[in-house]
């Protein structure tokens, strides 16, 4: 009934996926991407129920992780080692999320076993035209999720437990996609990912992609730094404190927006003193740049909502510019150097680059995130693979009241990049502008397992919003 294959992790080959397609003499066939699997009682029946009641090409299910600290993973011939290593694992319950259209991370976690349709797995594989080194599985499951409804079905129950030897936190790993050590495995995922949009006429072309119109209106000044903040009296100082003292050069001229989100921990104070200090100073000297402070109403708003307030502001320059609360600028000149991108073409939106540090500015690994996976014929494209795109954001402020940000916390400049991308330029500046300075109060610095999944099911759901509006018009 089963015939089982273990891979080793969620990097393997075309041709051992193809292998395995080819040797798969059974009707359903597991593949399981970690070693040391254990089956809860009636597990591996269960999965096949599942998959007989709903057709599906693929069933994936919850799972409990067994945290193994300080170990690595063993090789066979440590069977004796992993069994008293065993005895100390406390076990954590590890939930995953719905597949959806637009679940194209190429590490969607699907957990480490997935019961195929073996005849679903053979025509899949037998579509994998291309010859990847990593990319095989990924490229295996967009190939099942071409044309079908409901390709993968997630089994919303505990049936199996993992051994996890990955202890770092979720904020250390967030980034593991643009370490220049990985370059080659996302050189196949985007191929991959390239072809499958291709193959549901959702691709992007650069003919696709037209400048915007420039609005001849008149602005307060040419850019804003937009600093929405809650509860953030730790960091909320150095961050305006780095905006304020940004130096531009005439006719160019800026603002600073800090809007406070009913802060209760101190931080009103502080945003209270520095626009003091600010209106002293513009008294004395006027050319001072202007701290505008916006003190939201009691009602919902999160970051989204915090930015449609500044950007809907009169008082909003031609282009807005991210900083956030924890963060500070890399030199005085980035908010020029945003300017100067903005003039030289007619983009909607300019992306830096950033590095990571502490909240001290010590330099952090992986250090510069540049994001040079990014191009301008491909970047749209590739940009539903990956979670992000970059850092800081500068946007075209007449376009961006005609797209608002969405009312949440988290994904909202996902969103509106996405949305950008898909019909105007983008701008990239690949020298470091932004300090993205790491703590513990970071809202994705060690994220829990039920928050990570809510983060990504939200941002699978953008994507998926935006597939169905780029398909659309084809």
């Amino acid at each position: 009934m089963f015939t089982s294959f273990h891979l080793k992790g969620r990097l393997c080959s075309s041709d051992l996926i193809r292998h395995i397609a080819a040797e798969a003499k059974t009707p359903y066939t597991f593949l399981i991407t970690k070693p040391d699997i254990e089956w809860v009682y009636r597990a591996q029946e269960r999965m096949l129920q599942v998959l007989q009641m709903t057709h599906a090409k693929m069933v994936y299910a919850d799972h409990f992780q067994r945290i193994c600290p300080g170990t690595q993973a063993s090789s066979p011939a440590q069977g004796d080692a992993v069994s008293e290593q065993r005895q100390e694992i406390t076990p954590l319950e590890a939930p995953v999320i719905d597949y959806q259209l637009g679940a194209l991370r190429d590490d969607f976690d699907f957990g480490a076993v997935m019961l195929w349709d073996t005849n679903a797995l053979r025509e899949a594989a037998a579509r994998m035209t291309a010859n990847y080194q990593y990319a095989g599985l990924y490229d295996l499951r967009l190939k099942a999720s071409e044309n079908a409804q409901t390709p993968f079905v997630h089994i919303p129950e505990y049936l199996y437990y993992e051994i996890e030897h990955e202890n770092r936190k979720s904020g250390e790993k967030l980034f593991d996609y643009v370490d220049p050590r990985n370059r080659a495995v996302q050189i196949e995922m985007e191929q991959a990912v390239t072809e499958h949009l291709r193959t549901i006429h959702a691709l992007i072309t650069p003919a696709d992609i037209h400048p915007v119109e420039i609005e001849k209106d008149n602005f307060p000044v040419t850019a804003s730094v937009i600093i929405p903040c809650k509860n953030r009296a730790r960091t909320v100082r150095d961050a305006i404190t780095s905006a304020l003292s940004q130096q531009v050069t005439a006719p160019y001229s800026f603002n600073v927006f800090i809007v406070d989100d009913n802060s209760t921990d101190g931080t009103q104070d502080i945003i209270r003193e520095l626009l003091k200090a600010n209106q002293d100073a513009r008294k004395t000297n006027p050319a001072t740049p202007e701290l505008i402070y916006i003190a939201q109403d009691t009602t919902y708003h999160a970051i989204g909502g915090n930015w449609n307030k500044a950007i809907h502001d009169p008082r909003c320059g031609r282009y807005a510019i991210q900083l956030d609360s924890d963060d500070t600028y890399s030199s005085p000149h980035t908010v020029q150097t945003f300017i100067n991108k903005f003039q030289e073409g007619n983009y909607a939106l300019v992306i830096g680059t950033y590095q990571m540090t502490d909240i001290d500015g010590n330099i952090l690994p992986p250090g510069i995130i540049d994001h040079r996976e990014w191009t301008d014929h491909n970047g749209m494209n590739n940009a539903l693979r990956i979670n992000g795109l970059g850092a800081p954001r500068a946007f075209l402020t007449p376009l961006l009241r005609t797209i608002d940000f969405p009312t949440t916390k988290y994904g909202e400049d996902y969103a509106v990049a996405l949305r950008i991308c898909r019909e105007y330029p983008v701008g990239r500046i690949y020298d470091v502008l932004y300090n993205c300075r790491r703590w513990e109060c970071n809202s994705d610095a060690n994220c829990d397992i039920p928050t990570m999944n809510r983060n990504n099911w939200y941002k699978d759901r953008i994507r998926t919003w935006e597939l169905q509006a780029r398909i659309s018009p084809n």
